[in-house]
């Protein structure tokens, strides 16, 4: 049975995630009901994990002091699951399709003409298409790899259909659910599931490596 994660856990990851958001948008990416985490934004506040700011743009930010409190927890659940093997064989089988995905997304916004590179403007259908199957053939690669961190991590388990669900919109026509920063597009999602591997094994972005071996995608 996949592990449950303490809400704590998930309001700070949710946080992170997010980077600065409304509690709604916090509850969201924590599963969590919004009053719930409304109180737990508040008790983080007092702690002095997160920082609430009102304005222009209002919204919920992790504090340096917050950022350290989840690793610490994350390094903690980690540590009761004993996971940690695990949830890294499924993070490095993830790190070999990685670039996979961040090329076909260039594909999909620029395009070969006369031997220059130019903004996509989507009128050459064979381009799109090949570049659409190759995303579907990265999904299919991918989703048994999600299927193993969900059977470990339950706050996993909601990548594979959000992907899948990406996917269907592209597929169906729909070319903004493909990389889309405003919606929970393929890239957009791809990406917040890179960040949630990251904090979760507790790599650093810039520290880890770009190629893995081969072998790690089968």
């Amino acid at each position: 049975m996949p592990y449950p994660s303490d809400p704590d856990v998930l309001v700070l990851l949710g946080l992170r995630l997010r980077s600065f958001a409304p509690a709604a948008v916090v509850a969201e990416a924590a599963g969590l009901p919004e009053a719930e985490v409304a109180s737990r934004l508040d008790s983080c506040a007092e702690r002095g994990l997160a920082l609430f700011r009102d304005g222009r743009m209002t919204g919920w930010m992790l504090t340096p002091e917050g950022r350290t409190e989840g690793e610490h927890l994350l390094a903690a659940e980690m540590d009761h699951l004993g996971g940690r093997d695990a949830v890294g064989a499924a993070y490095e089988r993830f790190l070999a399709v990685n670039q996979r995905l961040l090329d076909v997304c260039t594909a999909w916004q620029l395009r070969d003409v006369d031997g220059a590179q130019v903004v996509n403007d989507h009128a050459d259908p064979v381009h799109d298409a090949s570049v659409v199957a190759e995303l579907a053939d990265i999904d299919a690669t991918i989703q048994p790899v999600l299927t193993d961190l969900a059977e470990s991590l339950a706050r996993l388990g909601g990548y594979g259909p959000r992907l899948s669900s990406a996917l269907a919109k592209v597929q169906g026509g729909d070319g903004e659910w493909f990389t889309k920063p405003t919606v929970d597009s393929y890239h957009t999602v791809w990406f917040e599931l890179h960040e949630n591997l990251l904090a979760t094994l507790g790599i650093e972005r810039g520290a880890e490596r770009s190629t893995p071996p081969e072998e790690a995608i089968s």
